[in-house]
């Protein structure tokens, strides 16, 4: 069993900075392909970036040049650095792992970009 905590969320003003962090357990964290979904009230949930085990990634269009995903194997940890965030980013962020077709989320961290 995968567990995943995120930590980090919080309130931002426009144009501001916020780093996600994801926890996870297990032996072979490092065989995980990990990604952070979102989402905003009334919507649904979406991509918005992932990184495989050889640390290819992917990022949804919306966010491009300004959110990084990024891992640390060593640490069992996965990060997604925002900037230039937009009130359109506001949403709950959700990290996510996938092995051999099984997939585990956790329970999501509140972003909020507001003045």
């Amino acid at each position: 069993q995968v567990q995943l905590v995120e930590s980090g969320g919080g309130l931002v003003q426009p144009g501001g900075s916020l780093r996600l962090s994801c926890a996870g357990s297990g032996r072979i964290f490092s065989m995980y392909n990990m990604g952070w979904y979102r989402q905003a009230p009334g919507k649904e949930r979406e991509l918005v970036a992932q990184i495989n085990m050889i640390h290819r990634t992917n990022y949804a269009d919306s966010v491009k040049g300004r959110f990084t995903i990024s891992r640390n194997d060593a640490k069992q940890m996965a990060y997604l650095q925002m900037n230039s965030l937009k009130p359109e980013d506001t949403a709950v962020y959700y990290c996510t792992a996938e092995f051999r077709g099984s997939d585990y989320w956790g329970q999501g961290t509140q972003v909020t970009v507001s003045s």
